[in-house]
């Protein structure tokens, strides 16, 4: 089955992630998840009772978007902050600001190949 959002990965059949299992997902170092989940109020992975984070697959989920925005369509973190925040339908989001994107980025590399 085909994935139509590039930042979506097939997870594990599991109710919670440890950070490690999550930053070995999202292939990002531990810091990074505990900083984002500090400028991210929307990734809120439970505690155990000695304090390790318990991320679930929204979370894990949440957290391959915010890569996806940051590290592929360059935003900022305001920035990313803001299109997470935005009302406006994420189908119709990603059509229309993704192809844009994608023939930017091609255009872009078609150029660097000519220079």
């Amino acid at each position: 089955m085909q994935n139509n959002r590039p930042y979506q990965k097939e997870l594990p059949d599991k109710l919670y992630f440890k950070i490690g299992e999550v930053g070995e997902i999202a292939e990002l170092p531990t810091y990074v998840l505990r900083f984002w989940e500090a400028e991210f109020t929307k990734i809120k992975p439970k505690r155990t009772s000695s304090g390790q984070r318990l991320y679930s697959k929204n979370d894990v989920e949440l957290i391959l978007k915010i890569k996806h925005l940051l590290h592929n369509k360059k935003y900022t973190i305001q920035g990313a902050k803001q299109h997470l925040k935005s009302k406006q339908p994420e189908k119709e989001a990603d059509s229309s600001s993704n192809i844009l994107n994608d023939i930017r980025s091609e255009l872009k590399s078609i150029r660097d190949l000519l220079v």
